[in-house]
């Protein structure tokens, strides 16, 4: 019995020491992190481990209100965009390219392309990395049911998840995801 206790205390042991040592280790590098940071990771974690489902996690999704039309959704995310001083890039139709590799029709699956060219500019300049997130993509998307929704990629990763940007950079980057939401919360609802 006293072996198991000084096993169990010496496991103990070694898992205070090791939850030091990362707090040691990780403490300079978590400093410079955004505020929002520990919080986005812990939601994230939780609904991973609950979900099972990682690309849920960093997408955004929004149903688009019955009775409106495919068509109406693009139209009204190229109005709101205008609105906002947001650039429509292009569109991408993925269902006619898999209609022409496949010869058979497909549900209606396409990205649009937004931009803010100043904040882009600057993310790049920041990091070349964030090239391959740029453009912002919405894409609008027809389920099996036939159901229309909204798509985007979760910002918040982009902004809060690792170290801070500097203030001005942050400043555009939350105009932007401002700017994506609202153009998907509008053209969900029909609004031009």
């Amino acid at each position: 019995m006293r072996i198991i206790i000084n096993i169990l205390a010496a496991i103990g042991l070694l898992a205070v020491l090791g939850v030091i040592v990362l707090a040691i280790k990780l403490t300079p590098v978590l400093r410079d992190f955004d505020p929002q940071a520990p919080a986005l990771y812990r939601e994230f974690a939780g609904k991973l481990l609950t979900t099972g489902d990682l690309t849920s996690m960093l997408i955004w999704s929004v149903p688009v209100k019955e009775g409106i039309s495919v068509e109406d959704v693009k139209q009204s995310l190229k109005s709101l965009a205008v609105e906002k001083n947001f650039l429509f890039v292009g569109e991408a139709p993925f269902y006619k390219q898999a209609q022409a590799v496949t010869g058979q029709p497909y549900r209606h699956v396409a990205f649009m392309q937004f931009c803010d060219v100043r904040t882009g500019m600057m993310l790049a300049d920041y990091n070349n990395a964030f090239t391959a997130m740029m453009p912002c993509n919405i894409s609008v998307v027809e389920d099996k049911q036939g159901k229309l929704w909204l798509y985007a990629m979760n910002l918040d990763f982009l902004i809060h998840g690792a170290r801070e940007f500097p203030p001005e950079l942050k400043e555009k980057a939350l105009r932007v995801r401002q700017t994506i939401r609202e153009l998907m919360e509008g053209a969900a609802k029909g609004e031009f």
